[in-house]
């Protein structure tokens, strides 16, 4: 078991980890158990009553958030002639084709999110095994394999959300920073869990909020009542 810190032990404390607590009270207690110097990201763990392994229920998407990310998100563009300009213009901070490739299969990474037009993703596709495991794979799933870069650029610059239920069956997603507050924290959340439910497969049975739990960067988790989520859905 991994050793913790005084100031993790004390801040768990005024967290009660098996109570389940309405949504509002969760948002306020994760905030207030944050006790890092720095902005700490508040993240949600959502599991869905869905089998993974399952090809029809496979929950994968994305997410704008109202009030962003409260970061600054480096997004590069695989693209060609007329969209490069076009990319560069909506505030990508790299752009190109094949020579933008290469480059990042010389090492350099120095970027959190990655689109593509489609004619790109052959020449993507080189770079699979450096770009997938890091989540940069741009994906028609979540909007980034596409022609209208513009729109796509400014959404992920201001704080748009990938998302993908892993084998358990969770969802991890950022939700914005402390600093934000338990109103604009909440109206994120509202927004992942609208979207996940429009997401809900069909051949998905019983209970689709099974769980979900809040924490900061390096705080506690904080369980959340599943029922109250109705609340969000209104």
């Amino acid at each position: 078991m991994p050793k913790r810190g005084k100031r993790y032990i004390e801040s768990r404390k005024n967290v009660d980890t098996t109570e389940r607590l309405p949504v509002d009270d969760a948002v306020r207690m994760a905030i207030e158990a944050s006790f890092a110097r720095f902005d700490e990201t508040v993240d949600v763990a959502v599991r869905l009553g869905v089998n993974p392994k399952h090809a029809d229920q496979m929950v994968r998407g994305a997410c704008s958030l109202p009030h962003g990310l409260g970061k600054d998100v480096r997004v590069v563009a695989f693209c060609k002639g007329e969209k490069e300009n076009e990319a560069l213009e909506a505030g990508a901070d790299a752009a190109g084709g094949e020579e933008l490739v290469e480059k990042i299969r010389g090492g350099w990474l120095e970027f959190d999110k990655a689109v593509a037009t489609p004619d790109m993703m052959a020449q993507v596709g080189k770079i699979g095994r450096v770009l997938g495991p890091r989540g940069l794979m741009p994906n028609a799933k979540t909007g980034t394999v596409t022609f209208d870069l513009a729109n796509t650029i400014k959404e992920l610059k201001a704080g748009k959300v990938d998302f993908k239920v892993d084998r358990t069956g969770i969802i991890h997603a950022p939700l914005g920073k402390v600093s934000f507050g338990p109103d604009k924290i909440r109206d994120n959340l509202k927004a992942l869990v609208e979207t996940l439910q429009k997401l809900k497969p069909a051949t998905a049975k019983g209970t689709y909020f099974r769980g979900l739990a809040l924490s900061t960067t390096m705080g506690p988790g904080v369980k959340v009542d599943s029922t109250s989520l109705r609340g969000l859905l209104k």
